[in-house]
């Protein structure tokens, strides 16, 4: 084997380590991570909660079948804050001002436009907590998503991102 054949042989894995970070690259701009929520009819699936291994939190979610999908172009503004409280004790509407201004920015020089892809489905079933101390826990809180009270039939627009598939 010639100089030229084990210079090549140990450059191999350096050009194909290169290919995967392009490919790395290229699903981390993806606006759809998960391709088949993008298919009218697919189930997909709002989880929060379940941390744990031993002492598991309940899970909350919301189901749905997808109507659409679509890429949107979307100005990342501040979020809006409340002087002197952390999160923990937002209360109900403080809380749900800041997610619906998801995904958004910490300092105004941050401020860009993004493509983000968008699922719109039609609610089914959801199981939401009722306790008050979940109030700033999550999107899903005593029957509603954010300030929107669920029933069958109600259609939501999510990031592609928040969406799982139904297992």
């Amino acid at each position: 084997m010639g100089k030229r054949q084990i210079v090549l042989l140990a450059l191999l894995p350096l050009v194909v380590a290169h290919a995967a970070e392009d490919q790395m690259r290229l699903a981390d701009r993806m606006l759809f991570k998960i391709p088949e929520l993008t298919k009218p009819g697919a189930c997909v699936l709002y989880r929060e909660g379940g941390a744990g291994w031993i002492l598991v939190e309940p899970q909350y979610w919301l189901k749905g079948t997808v109507l659409s999908a679509a890429p949107k172009k979307v100005v990342l503004q501040l979020c809006p804050l409340v002087t002197g409280k952390p999160i923990e004790q937002y209360s109900r509407d403080e809380f749900n001002r800041l997610a619906k201004a998801q995904p958004c920015v910490a300092k105004v020089e941050n401020s860009k436009e993004v493509e983000l892809g968008f699922i719109r489905f039609r609610v089914e079933d959801w199981e939401t907590p009722w306790a008050k101390t979940a109030a700033n826990a999550g999107r899903l809180f005593q029957g509603h998503y954010l300030d929107q009270k669920q029933q069958k039939g109600l259609e939501l627009e999510l990031q592609a991102d928040l969406l799982i598939p139904c297992p």
